[in-house]
């Protein structure tokens, strides 16, 4: 089974940038949809963007303008950007890595913390 790494997360002050990473264990050339999605306290899991093997990346509703998601295949890997962080993106920070016609597989999440 593929295994994710996310890496990136800490704590980050407001009006800070931050940047995570995900690397898969197996190849993201094939038909393969890597996404991140975010869980802040007391809500559910959200989405963050998809980034499809076409090479699109649509974006979830709460993460439009200071986000940017970025796919390298030859890395096997995606990133995820955030400008001007504020306290509402304070989360846990989760990567999926989906091959079409199986199911998906999660990342363990990165804690990404914003205070002063």
């Amino acid at each position: 089974q593929v295994r994710l790494v996310e890496s990136g997360g800490g704590l980050v002050q407001p009006g800070g940038s931050l940047r995570l990473s995900c690397t898969a264990s197996r190849s993201t050339k094939e038909d393969v949809v890597m996404s991140w999605y975010r869980q802040s306290p007391g809500k559910e899991r959200e989405l963050v963007a998809n980034c499809l093997r076409d090479g699109r990346i649509v974006y979830g509703s709460s993460a439009k303008g200071r986000f940017n998601v970025s796919r390298d295949d030859a890395e096997n890997s995606i990133h995820l950007q955030i400008a001007s962080v504020k306290p509402e993106d304070t989360g846990v920070y989760y990567c999926r890595y989906h091959l079409l016609g199986y199911q998906a597989v999660w990342g363990q999440g990165t804690l990404v913390t914003v205070s002063s």
